[in-house]
């Protein structure tokens, strides 16, 4: 990567361990650092699918579990979020998708810190700008792109 990437103050917690290995600190801070364009203050959480599922179903009225669920504070002049991971769903959906687990926790990471700081596809246009960031910078840290199958 080009450039000095921003800072980050990093907090990951793993009540959901079974991921540990995958999960590195550095990892998640290399990827996360990879999607970023200001400093930033974030917490990332692995969950169970129980806890996935009651976030969810909270925050978004959705009664599942779901992938990667972004809470943002504050888009700058730091960026202040959240990022909760669904263990159970992250690697059933790398299993279909037939792509290794580490890759699509990348994907995830980079598309929830997109989100806070204010990326999102709920329309058509606004997804094609967002895959293609996403491809991008995947791409820079030596990861296929996720949306090619």
């Amino acid at each position: 990567m080009k450039g000095p990437r921003p800072t980050l103050q990093l907090s990951l917690q793993m009540p959901d361990g079974r991921h540990r290995a995958v999960l590195r600190r550095h990892a998640v801070a290399r990827w996360i650092r990879g999607a970023l364009a200001l400093p930033a203050e974030m917490a990332v959480r692995i969950v169970d699918e129980n806890e996935g599922r009651r976030l969810n179903r909270e925050f978004r009225g959705k009664d599942h579990a779901t992938n990667v669920l972004t809470f943002d504070y504050s888009r700058g002049p730091v960026v202040s979020a959240d990022l909760v991971l669904c263990a159970p769903v992250v690697a059933r959906e790398a299993h279909e998708l037939g792509i290794p687990l580490c890759d699509h926790y990348a994907h995830l990471l980079v598309h929830g810190t997109l989100h806070a700081q204010g990326w999102d596809h709920l329309n058509a246009r606004d997804a094609g700008r967002m895959e293609a960031h996403e491809t991008e910078l995947l791409s820079l840290l030596g990861i296929p792109d996720p949306y090619a199958r």
